[in-house]
């Protein structure tokens, strides 16, 4: 579907499902379009130069924050987004703006992408996410932007367990709070 073609845009979010569904193998959730384990395609290069255009779409925006609110309807959840703390998520019991170094995040993508894309540079996945943060800070619509009540989790330098137990010792306090 072009993506100025709002008419045909509407229709076909009207047939889309999504849902998560935990995957034993990975211990981890799957993201699934119409009954469809696409989580390895949401993770493909080909959509992340994709993603900031489509997200700019106001009646994509629209229907992505209402599927979000949605699976966050009984709590319990966590969730990342650029506009999660402040669009879909405004009451949400703790926000955490995490951020890094332009050239570590590309890095970690970089890896992240190598084992399904071998042919993808360096020099590209950089690019992308530079393009991506310009695009999804500057949109009219949802834009990217920390909350004012969120936590700052600067992960440059952290493996994912010391940025786990800085999250989990921020969620505890909420909770003692």
């Amino acid at each position: 579907i072009p993506f100025d073609d709002i008419i045909a845009i509407e229709k076909a979010i009207q047939s889309i499902k999504l849902h998560f569904v935990f995957n034993e193998g990975t211990g981890k959730s799957d993201m699934y379009l119409n009954d469809e384990n696409v989580e390895a395609a949401i993770r493909e290069m080909k959509v992340s130069q994709k993603v900031s255009e489509v997200a700019a779409i106001p009646v994509v925006r629209d229907f992505a924050v209402a599927q979000q609110q949605a699976m966050g309807l009984e709590k319990g959840i966590v969730m990342d987004g650029r506009d999660i703390g402040t669009v879909v998520f405004p009451n949400a019991e703790l926000k955490l703006f995490v951020t890094a170094d332009p050239l570590v995040r590309a890095k970690r993508r970089f890896i992240e992408l190598q084992a399904t894309q071998p042919s993808i540079t360096m020099e590209e996945v950089a690019e992308n996410l530079s393009h991506r943060d310009l695009m999804d800070s500057t949109r009219e619509h949802s834009p990217l932007k920390q909350a004012e009540d969120a936590l700052v989790l600067d992960n440059t330098d952290l493996n994912q367990e010391e940025q786990f137990n800085i999250a989990l010792k921020w969620a505890k306090e909420r909770i003692m709070a």
